[in-house]
């Protein structure tokens, strides 16, 4: 009988050491960005760990290249990247500081997710060359395009078909978490294009180039930036130009990404009576933005309440769908 417990004792201390065993080669996923941690998570579920070396709150264009970083990378199966250079002032030092080959450039655990992206796709490509009197622009273009939800399905897909690869095991809870993602994402598209379709050829003006896929999606044109380039503060005269064409377009929106400083953009809101929207430029730099899926929800339904609808184009819409139901009915 003593015996029988001894061997029940042991077989349970192995059951759960092969449990810790499992948990520990979870495969280890590491992001540059909250929102491709996000998009991550609802592919890989339980089975993968996936964490985001940057915060909420923080510009990813300027992250320190701290060893905790370089710690966490050390132990991933994945490394997954925005890409178009807006890492390029730091994730290098990680990587190399990592010393894990896994995670290397051309490795099969490094994923560079604006590979999802097509040429025609990416927004503000400079042309000619680019030098820094220029501002922080980026050369191979503007590299926040998950800010239009159908560009972040095609990444979803890229980041599927990788994790199929280095966990073949799984591949069929990957396959079906990513059309479950990809389905939900497309039902909600279509929901706030429908609920933003009168705002469409309306204009605000930006405090930073940020928003431009998310405006692209909405049909919203940016007619002007409060920098004087990218990264670079507005000078008075700048500044002064920028309040003259919010008064005579009688633009009624500024919008400024969370973490930038914001004395300037209120400055001009304050001066032509326009409505200062403060928009979180990531995956939980505010509240109500926790995922992928509450952060479109959060920007388009705050975009929305700010920018009044344009009454006209609104019954011109309604008339020619009278004309239309008549002519069905016929």
């Amino acid at each position: 009988m003593k015996s029988k417990s001894i061997t029940l004792i042991i077989t349970y201390v192995l059951m759960i050491f092969c449990m810790k065993y499992v948990n520990a080669r979870d495969l280890k996923v590491v992001t540059t960005l909250p929102s491709l941690a996000s998009i991550t998570q609802s592919i890989g579920g339980d089975i993968i760990d996936v964490s985001s070396i940057t915060r909420g709150a923080q510009d990813a264009h300027y992250v320190e290249a701290k060893p905790s970083y370089m710690l966490n990378l050390n132990k991933a199966d994945l490394l997954i990247y925005s890409g178009l250079e807006l890492e390029i002032g730091w994730l290098p030092l990680l990587i190399q500081g990592a010393r894990n080959e896994e995670v290397t450039v051309g490795a099969r655990g490094n994923l560079n997710a604006s590979l999802a992206i097509t040429t025609n796709e990416i927004l503000e490509k400079p042309r000619g060359e680019v030098d820094r009197s220029m501002g922080d622009v980026h050369p191979m273009g503007n590299p926040h395009y998950l800010l239009n939800p159908h560009n972040a399905i095609n990444v979803s897909r890229l980041i599927t078909e990788k994790l199929c690869e280095l966990d073949p095991e799984h591949k069929i809870q990957f396959q079906e978490n990513s059309d479950l993602f990809v389905q939900q994402l497309e039902n909600k598209i279509r929901e706030f294009e429908k609920q933003a379709e009168y705002l469409k050829g309306q204009e605000v003006v930006c405090y930073h180039v940020h928003w431009s896929y998310f405006l692209d999606w909405l049909g919203i044109k940016s007619a002007g930036y409060i920098e004087l380039r990218p990264g670079i503060p507005p000078t008075p005269k700048h500044k002064q130009e920028i309040i003259d064409l919010i008064m005579e377009h009688h633009i009624k929106v500024v919008i400024i990404s969370s973490w930038k400083e914001p004395s300037k953009a209120e400055e001009v809101a304050e001066s032509t009576g326009a409505k200062l929207l403060i928009l979180p430029g990531e995956v939980n730099a505010m509240e109500g933005a926790d995922d992928y899926f509450s952060w479109i929800k959060y920007l388009t339904t705050h975009l929305i309440e700010s920018l009044p609808v344009n009454l006209q184009i609104n019954q011109l819409r309604e008339q020619i769908r009278d004309q239309e139901r008549k002519r069905g009915n016929q």
